[in-house]
């Protein structure tokens, strides 16, 4: 884009587009929805006092904004200019009617008229009227204080004095509240022009007092907040005339201050006293051709200066703009289009037609999906964690299996207190050989020890159930109902638990089953026969062979008689069970006899025969044990399973219908929820300016 082009009225490029724009935004402004849709528009910033309004009426060419002192500007002004070609019917009236209240409206404005979009159809043609009305709908929203709204006000002026193009005006910078301005004023503007130009497609035109310092515009500072480089930010300088003598905007035009992608524009305004005068805008516009003719400056580059080209550079950048962002516009509006509807499906009709239908309906489809969560046929299976009924195999296979091979029944019961169950169950005779009561007795024990496991087992799957009925609940059909889900939650988790009694019984039953009758008939078990050998070749390794080192032939080993642990009378006296307590008296052999103390510990070390003897109770308990543990990691999923996962696929629906199907009860379950009501409407309403919107973007190939 060249500056020749912009000076020439051939540079200026269809309107059509710009049209179109304006369209998108009336069809968003008038359901009243947020626009979802970063719009290309010129969003207009500046302080109070940079001459924000005086430029917007000199490319408009009418007075028709209000104005005073402290914000004026309190609700962002949509202004929509629509060129148009002049009547033949040439109006007898003239502004100066109008200024001295001598016109009509029609016929002083015959071919220029402004159209609110909150009032739609009805033309104001005095533009008096128009700021009347821009003051009356700004206090309609916000009161007669100075507060502000993010609510805009559409304005589209129709002129054949303007070019086709569309600014947003918004209020003011300020620094200090003054008079009754909320204090916070100065966050709540700059927030408010921060949402607009914090977009991408909109072009920031940033306006700025020429007799000040250019570093320190409110307007360019918060321009360079959201464009650091300057590649969507239009300089506008005010004031120019009132510039020191000597001193002018040469430097910033050309760049060397604060560059501008694309650049500055130096304007003039009317005065303080000019407006006070009543001054017309075509006599203002006059003198600032003149001003910039004229000036020593500037006259080179007049062309490039004043209102007028600014208005056509406007018109052209947005043109550009409009045409480079179309082809993204489209495909937001079809992606928005497809979210909301598909929101808007999600969250159903209005309910209309049998409250015992819906119910049913939404109970069986709960049930369905119930089994199908279960089972692992869900339709929307994750592919980063574990969810439904793999949650509830890891926690039989993983966390029940490793959590029982983890119980070591040595770890609570020791050597020692091994030997004293030995001999407290051969009782007052000595035992020959090892008791089958002592293993038994120690088994058993050991074996309660996988209850608890085991019913953590089940406190681990009921909480993978509620866990799975959260995810089901959280759907959007059962937010729509917040009644119906309560309800729907407090009978399963009902049902749950009245499935957890049977449950904790069968499993304890099966433990109960495994400690009441010992089988050491059992095929895995190692018998006492194999056991004892096991024992005996650890305490007595086969010696190696000898070699006769003149043949390399082995030499016959010569028989050896068998060891055999010595019990002679010695052991109670110099070790074992009983030896602690006669140690002392070694030294007195001919001490008199005493009775034994009313409590016997053992407390020295096991002897040889009793270090077998533990060993070989040992193996055994150990063998035994496996083949408990083994039993016990594959009969409590299946416990568990019958009694509870399966139980509450099989009868879910069932408990469900008992609890709910209640026709005196139905409405009250299927009461939505505000937000269902509330959401519904806004998407219908962004459905429905969507499509309108769809359907006038798809008329621009």
């Amino acid at each position: 884009m060249t500056s020749e082009s912009l000076a020439q009225p051939g540079g200026i490029s269809d309107p059509a587009l710009i049209k179109l724009v304006n369209k998108l935004q009336d069809v968003f402004s008038t359901v009243g929805v947020n626009n979802p849709i970063d719009l290309p528009q010129i969003v207009v910033v500046g302080s109070q006092s940079s001459g924000k309004s005086s430029v917007l009426e000199n490319i408009v060419g009418r007075d028709f904004l209000p104005r005073g002192s402290g914000i004026v500007t309190r609700r962002p002004l949509v202004l929509q200019l629509i060129n148009r070609p002049a009547s033949d019917n040439k109006a007898n009236g003239t502004d100066k009617d109008f200024v001295n209240g001598t016109g009509t409206d029609k016929q002083a404005n015959a071919d220029e008229w402004g159209e609110f979009l909150h009032i739609p159809g009805q033309k104001f043609f005095d533009f008096n009227k128009i700021r009347d009305e821009i003051s009356r709908e700004t206090e309609a929203k916000v009161g007669r204080n100075a507060g502000i709204s993010p609510a805009p006000i559409n304005l589209r002026v129709y002129s054949p004095n303007v070019l086709t193009l569309t600014l947003v005006d918004l209020p003011g910078l300020t620094k200090v509240p003054v008079g009754d301005q909320p204090r916070d004023i100065e966050r709540q503007i700059r927030d408010m022009v921060m949402k607009y130009i914090q977009k991408s497609n909109a072009i920031i035109l940033a306006v700025t007092a020429a007799n000040q310092d250019l570093a320190n515009s409110d307007g360019l500072k918060m321009a360079r907040e959201v464009d650091p480089e300057g590649q969507r930010t239009i300089g506008v300088l005010t004031k120019v005339d009132l510039m020191d003598e000597g001193t002018d905007v040469v430097d910033i035009l050309a760049g060397r201050i604060i560059p501008l992608r694309l650049g500055y524009v130096p304007v003039v305004n009317r005065g303080q006293r000019d407006i006070d005068n009543k001054k017309p805008i075509n006599v203002a516009l006059e003198a600032e051709k003149n001003f910039f003719e004229n000036h020593k400056a500037y006259r080179n580059k007049s062309a490039y200066c004043g209102t007028p080209y600014l208005a056509r550079k406007l018109n052209l950048i947005l043109m550009m703009h409009i045409k480079q962002t179309l082809p993204d516009i489209k495909a937001r509006i079809s992606s928005s289009l497809q979210k909301y509807t598909a929101e808007l499906d999600s969250l159903g009709p209005s309910l209309l037609g049998n409250s015992a239908n819906i119910v049913l309906n939404i109970i069986t489809e709960f049930t369905n999906e119930w089994r199908t969560i279960l089972d692992g046929n869900n339709t929307e299976l994750s592919s980063t964690e574990l969810s439904g009924g793999a949650r509830i195999s890891f926690v039989f296979h993983e966390l029940y299996s490793n959590g029982v091979k983890a119980v070591d029944p040595f770890d609570q019961v020791k050597d020692v207190d091994i030997r004293t169950i030995l001999y407290n169950s051969s009782g007052s005779s000595p035992a020959l050989f090892v008791g089958t009561t002592a293993f038994e007795l120690i088994v058993k024990q050991q074996i309660k020890r996988i209850e608890e496991p085991s019913l953590k087992c089940v406190s681990l799957v009921y909480d993978e159930l509620v866990r799975i009925l959260t995810q089901v609940l959280g759907k959007s059909v059962y937010r729509r109902y917040p009644q119906l889900k309560e309800k729907i939650h407090g009978v399963v988790i009902s049902f749950f638990k009245k499935a957890m009694d049977p449950t904790n019984k069968l499993v304890r039953d099966l433990v109960a089953m495994e400690a009441c009758y010992i089988n050491t008939g059992h095929p895995d078990f190692l018998n006492g026969h194999r056991a004892m050998a096991i024992v005996n070749e650890r305490h007595n390794p086969p010696k190696p062979v000898q070699v006769d080192p003149k043949t390399g032939k082995p030499l016959a080993a010569r028989a050896a008689s068998p060891t055999v642990p010595d019990s002679g009378a010695g052991d109670s006296a110099n070790g074992g069970f009983f030896g602690s307590f006669f140690a002392a008296k070694n030294k007195k052999k001919a001490a008199a006899m005493e009775a034994p103390p009313p409590t016997l510990k053992a407390s020295g070390t096991l002897s040889e025969r009793e270090n077998i003897e533990v060993e070989v109770i040992k193996l055994l308990i150990q063998s035994y044990y496996n083949i408990v543990k083994r039993t016990m990691i594959d009969m409590v999923p299946k416990a568990i399973m019958l009694n509870l996962v399966q139980f509450t696929k099989d009868e879910m629906q069932k408990e469900l219908l008992e609890n709910m199907y209640r026709i005196n009860e139905l409405d009250d379950l299927l009461k939505e929820s505000d937000f269902t009501i509330r959401r519904r409407k806004e998407c219908q309403q962004m459905v429905e300016s969507l499509s309108r919107a769809n359907e006038i973007v798809s008329q621009v190939q």
